[in-house]
């Protein structure tokens, strides 16, 4: 018996009738490929983005009230938070880190590169802006409709242009104030 079978009575107990039927392992299988590239797109380490995106499931599977809803936005939501939290994390574990260097090492390849110092560069403000604007805009650019969007992140299906244009709009403020115009 793997662990999702022996959880699966576990969970069932305090539920009701229609959430029984939840198959988390067909879940699993038929999302956790999107879920781990969401959160890939996000903290740039596919190694890491594949553990959170265990522990997202993980966090479904502890959730009955999330299994009851629509499981796969909730999914969509939590992978774009916790890559969020990982990458603030990774933020100021960096600040941290150059507060202890007083001399500047010299840059590796990687930082020389322009397209990789960009995506470093939006990252950067991703951490920095609202949570709903930077999921709003990584969930937009991994391809999800606004009806998707919408779902995902609980918002009228109507606002969404609206709420888009808005974190376009605080992105582009907040890179400018930090980098300048390209």
């Amino acid at each position: 018996m793997n662990g999702s079978q022996t959880t699966a009575p576990e969970l069932a107990v305090d539920l009701p009738a229609h959430a029984v039927d939840f198959d988390f392992e067909a879940l699993f299988r038929a999302q956790y490929a999107r879920i781990a590239s969401v959160i890939v797109r996000v903290v740039r380490d596919h190694a890491r983005a594949e553990e959170i995106a265990v522990e997202v499931f993980l966090k479904l599977s502890r959730n009955p009230k999330a299994q009851l809803e629509n499981a796969e936005a909730w999914l969509y939501r939590t992978a774009v938070r916790m890559g969020l939290d990982e990458l603030r994390s990774q933020t100021r574990r960096l600040r941290y880190e150059s507060l202890l260097r007083f001399t500047r090492a010299t840059p590796t390849p990687e930082e020389l590169h322009a397209a990789s110092e960009e995506r470093e560069r939006v990252r950067r403000v991703l951490s920095v802006i609202a949570r709903r604007e930077a999921e709003l805009l990584l969930l937009s650019s991994h391809g999800l409709s606004y009806v998707e969007l919408a779902s995902a992140l609980h918002l009228n299906p109507a606002s969404v242009g609206t709420l888009l244009s808005r974190a376009q709009s605080a992105f582009r403020k907040e890179y400018i104030k930090r980098y300048g115009k390209r």
